[in-house]
């Protein structure tokens, strides 16, 4: 921790004017970040090519330099300085379209299964599909609720593909209208 307060020191006295010590000073700041700004790169910055870490630990500094007025002396540096790298790498990845995974499997017990049809969801749709004509309910269910296609939920009603497309979103604009109240 007394590496932090060094940096508090420094930036403090960068922060204090435009004389030699302050220019110094933050020279000598931007050197000693450089090292903890690389290790959160090299943690986080696994989308992005190990050569293009330099060029944002370059843009980290660059932002430190412009934006060190923004630091409140009272708050502490470290989590300040690790806000800036992390949005600075986020920019980047997003930049070079670079997609950053995050491993779930630490998660899987706590994710929802996507297969699994919400608890209350079938009941619901069985109220607002009572609320019109069983043909049009049937259309409905077959195509949104089961997967069909307009047309092969409409063979069975003996509707043509046109015919049941038509019947399908009248049906849906109904149960719009339902819903709406």
């Amino acid at each position: 921790m007394a590496d932090h307060d060094d940096w508090a020191d420094l930036l403090r006295r960068a922060n204090a004017g435009e004389s030699a010590d302050a220019r110094a000073a933050l020279a000598q700041f931007l050197r000693a970040v450089s090292p903890a700004i690389r290790t959160i790169l090299r943690a986080r910055g696994g989308a992005l090519p190990p050569d293009q870490h330099e060029d944002v630990l370059q843009e980290v500094l660059l932002a430190i330099h412009l934006k060190r007025h923004s630091w409140r002396p009272e708050a502490p540096v470290r989590p300040w300085v690790h806000a800036i790298a992390r949005y600075k790498l986020i920019d980047a990845c997003r930049r070079r379209g670079a997609a950053i995974h995050v491993p779930i499997e630490p998660f899987v017990e706590t994710l929802a299964d996507p297969h699994q049809m919400p608890p209350f969801s079938g009941r619901d749709a069985d109220r607002l599909l009572a609320r019109i004509d069983a043909r049009s309910a049937a259309l409905v269910r077959a195509v949104a609720l089961d997967g069909e296609s307009a047309e092969a939920a409409g063979a069975p009603l003996g509707l043509s593909a046109g015919a049941s497309r038509v019947a399908l979103h009248r049906a849906l604009s109904r149960l719009r209208q339902i819903v709406k109240g």
